[in-house]
């Protein structure tokens, strides 16, 4: 008799459920411990933790918004249908773990983590900020790194070869 494999699943939601729970950590101890609008320097022309408010989309889109309760709403309706839409993604293939199955348990748990925020609060808090050779990357946080590093494998994903199974041949006599 055989049964079948565990199902990964719960690991994974697990993963999603980790990375809530750090996004919600950092943004706190960040909240209460730097001022709205001051930053801690760490590395010298590099990387600072600030203290930011975004109230738009990603890097701050439509954040200057006329309509700034349509930008929140549209938002949070955006981040729920995609966080289903991935959540469903997961359960469909949460009978292993692969690279797939991480990068979607990276942005489910990204997509959680600012949609409650922004939800609770009608904002996110952002906090790292990076400078490269004088530029200045959009000031960030955990559950957006989540986000971009769970697609970003997504794609590198997409990319690699698939080993085609063999067809089988058979042999008539």
């Amino acid at each position: 008799m055989s049964f079948p494999p565990p199902r990964k699943l719960p690991w994974l939601l697990l993963f999603s459920a980790l990375i809530i729970v750090a996004d919600r950590f950092t943004k706190a101890l960040v909240s209460t411990h730097i001022a709205l609008g001051e930053a801690i320097t760490v590395i010298p022309g590099f990387l600072r933790i600030t203290h930011w408010l975004n109230e738009g989309a990603a890097f701050s889109l439509f954040a200057d918004s006329a309509s700034p309760n349509a930008v929140r709403w549209g938002l949070i309706a955006f981040s729920a249908l995609a966080g289903l839409a991935v959540l469903i993604a997961l359960i469909r293939l949460g009978s292993r773990i692969s690279l797939t199955t991480i990068a979607l348990a990276l942005v489910l748990g990204g997509a959680i983590g600012n949609l409650h925020d922004r939800i609770r609060y009608g904002s996110v808090v952002d906090f790292i900020e990076v400078h490269i050779f004088g530029y200045h990357w959009p000031d960030f946080n955990v559950a957006d790194s989540c986000i971009v590093i769970g697609a970003c494998l997504l794609l590198l994903d997409s990319l690699l070869t698939r080993k085609q199974p063999e067809a089988s041949v058979v042999e008539t006599h």
